[in-house]
């Protein structure tokens, strides 16, 4: 006798159903896994080299870590940012980080360089190609170097005091009168090059027709920038705000050079107060907090920064 077993008839709407095979079900799996094996060196380097160390210094920044005179370090919480900011040293250091990060990078090095690019869209080929080597020079040089060429310019028998008495015009101490004035001209007469490259190669993609027929209708040079030049490069705008914004936050070397942050803390940036805070007192969980404080300083203008940069032009 032969029993026949009959499926079960779907309801109204329904379509029946067959079992997925299991190999069918992992392929997709196998090829996401297929697909991310390539970027897992770069994410263990990541990891490695960046999560950890920033981990590291998180807990650093909790403890009262001293390089000597200590036997082990102990947790203490937020007192070392309770301390940050009742120290006038920090909160002078974080007013002229600002001063200098406004009058060097956004002012200087980004007015400038698109004022270069621009410059140097109209200019012949022969004072391009000088233009830009003078700019770049300055750019590729070390650090270190431009510091010592900016302190020889400065100082008080330094070359700008001799163009002005050659002039006849007062002279002075620059870098003991305005010391964050004068570290803040040599960061923008270093990283000027970078912000005319960006503004360079954005005002290359912008159509010529639209200047033309805008030429055309009778708008003038500054018309133009500022209804057509500026909002068509409004993204490369931000982009190179955000990028020499960061760079300008984590200059040590070229004020270290130039003034050491002097003379009393007139030019000491947040860098140079974590360096000497660190380093100089050995107090590594104190200076680590303020490098983590800087840390979140540069992430706010990141976060800023890519706001604007998600609006569409």
């Amino acid at each position: 006798m032969t029993v026949v077993t009959k499926r079960p008839t779907p309801g109204p709407g329904r379509e029946p159903t067959t079992p997925r095979p299991a190999a069918h079900r992992s392929q997709p799996r196998h090829r996401s896994l297929t697909r991310a094996l390539p970027l897992s060196p770069a994410v263990v380097l990541l990891l490695l080299f960046l999560a950890g160390p920033i981990a590291y210094c998180a807990y650093i920044a909790f403890t009262d870590l001293q390089l000597t005179g200590q036997a082990e370090d102990s947790f203490v919480g937020f007192d070392n940012f309770r301390t940050a900011f009742g120290d006038e040293a920090f909160l002078n250091a974080v007013w002229l980080t600002l001063v200098f990060t406004v009058i060097s990078a956004l002012i200087g090095q980004n007015t400038l360089g698109l004022g270069l690019a621009m410059l140097m869209q109209r200019a012949s080929k022969p004072v391009r190609t000088l233009a830009g080597a003078i700019v770049i020079t300055a750019w590729v040089l070390p650090e270190v170097v431009a510091g010592f060429l900016l302190y020889a310019f400065f100082r008080r028998e330094g070359t700008l005091n001799a163009i002005l008495d050659w002039l006849q015009l007062p002279s002075q101490n620059w870098l003991f009168t305005l010391p964050i004035l004068a570290v803040s001209f040599a960061n923008v007469w270093r990283g000027t090059a970078f912000s005319m490259l960006v503004y360079s190669a954005a005002l290359n993609e912008i159509p010529k027709e639209i200047t033309e027929a805008a030429e055309v209708d009778g708008a003038g040079g500054w018309r133009r920038m500022w209804h057509i030049t500026l909002p068509m490069i409004r993204r490369s705008i931000g982009t190179n705000l955000m990028l020499i914004t960061l760079q300008t936050l984590s200059v040590f070397g070229l004020i270290w050079v130039m003034t050491r942050g002097g003379p009393g803390g007139r030019s000491q940036t947040l860098p140079l107060f974590m360096y000497e805070e660190a380093f100089q007192k050995s107090m590594i969980g104190y200076g680590t907090a303020v490098a983590l404080l800087l840390l979140v300083v540069g992430s706010l203008f990141s976060v800023v920064y890519l706001r604007l940069l998600r609006t569409e032009v």
